[in-house]
């Protein structure tokens, strides 16, 4: 069957004979980049990552969004965590020739897709296996601090500006696309713009995935002997604070921090979950973060129906406890009150 015309194309350009693909199959399941499974003669696959056309509407930190997962890839090779190994990139958007990468294909199916069926011992030893993988991303040092593309603003060597950056662009895309927000934008900027000192406390930018939902975690083998076999889609990543991975890694289940496997692993292989101080309130801010790109990002994406109501329902009822949390009184603990009516978040630091 071969290449299609698409894939055919993005081979030429990166110098790939045309008789080593035998076929070539678009992947369901993204919700940015377009994606295609290629076969090889060998019995090997690789997988073409495209984005969309540079003039279609998007958020601002997407611009350019596969330098960070080129950079993904490289950090996760440097950390021995499997992920896919890029083998060649055109990251930069340009009017002649749109961006795209060649990657190896990693094995398995995505952990959401079997966490049914998965006995509770299995889960804890996977969750603890995510932990230490993690905990070795995290061991990556940056060049600076933000997005590594620059498509936000250029890195800096502080962590309190980066990040206030990469908010202030997303409020910013919300007032340009009209997004439905639970709280006003001034009130959002301005609990940002209080929590400097609890950012400061960050001073060495680590390379943070901040996508790490279950559909990102590949699991490959038997029923009861899985194993992690690539941690993908890494084109939103960072270099920033730890802690905010935990935003992404939480998202629909039990929170990081609170998973006595997932900590065990993070800190049996050197992570160090910080206790006290501003720690919670900076990871009220980066689950608020989270969910306001989930809030914006549905406008240029043209989500209806019945999804963008689940959006609204579950990313605004987060945003708001998040913010609350965020601006609260800190206790010697932490953010006082916990998320979304727990007990105090930092308490799980401990």
């Amino acid at each position: 069957m071969g290449a299609d015309k698409r894939v055919a194309g993005l081979m030429a350009r990166a110098g790939i004979p045309a008789d080593v693909i035998v076929a070539s199959t678009p992947l369901a399941g993204g919700t940015y980049n377009t994606l295609y499974l290629a076969d090889l003669a060998d019995g090997s696959r690789l997988v073409f990552k495209v984005p969309p056309p540079p003039h279609l509407p998007r958020l601002r930190y997407e611009a350019e969004l596969l330098t960070g997962e080129a950079q993904f890839c490289a950090g996760a090779a440097a950390a021995g965590v499997p992920a896919p190994r890029v083998l060649h990139a055109e990251p930069k958007e340009t009017a002649e020739a749109g961006a795209f990468l060649v990657m190896t294909h990693c094995p398995g199916a995505p952990w959401q897709s079997v966490a049914g069926e998965m006995a509770p011992a299995e889960r804890d030893r996977l969750r603890g296996e995510l932990g230490g993988m993690v905990a070795r991303l995290h061991a990556v040092r940056g060049p600076g601090f933000g997005y590594p593309a620059g498509s936000v603003a250029p890195l800096t060597d502080r962590w309190a500006p980066a990040f206030t950056a990469m908010a202030a662009a997303a409020l910013e895309d919300a007032e340009r696309y009209g997004a439905w927000l639970p709280v006003p934008v001034p009130d959002i900027r301005r609990t940002i713009a209080a929590a400097g000192a609890s950012l400061a406390e960050v001073t060495v930018p680590a390379l943070v995935h901040f996508d790490l939902w279950p559909g990102n975690v590949l699991l490959d083998g038997p029923a009861g002997e899985r194993g992690i076999s690539g941690l993908i889609d890494g084109e939103r990543m960072f270099w920033g604070d730890p802690l905010a991975d935990f935003a992404s890694l939480s998202l629909f289940g039990t929170d990081a921090e609170d998973d006595a496997a997932f900590r065990a692993g993070y800190t049996a292989a050197g992570g160090r979950i910080p206790g006290g101080g501003h720690a919670g309130r900076r990871l009220a801010l980066y689950r608020a973060y989270l969910y306001l790109i989930m809030l914006v990002e549905v406008v240029p994406r043209g989500t209806a129906g019945e999804h963008l109501a689940w959006v609204r329902e579950f990313a605004g009822a987060g945003l708001s406890a998040q913010l609350a949390l965020a601006a609260a009184p800190e206790s010697a603990d932490g953010v006082g009150g916990g998320r979304d009516g727990e007990p105090d978040v930092a308490e799980s630091f401990r």
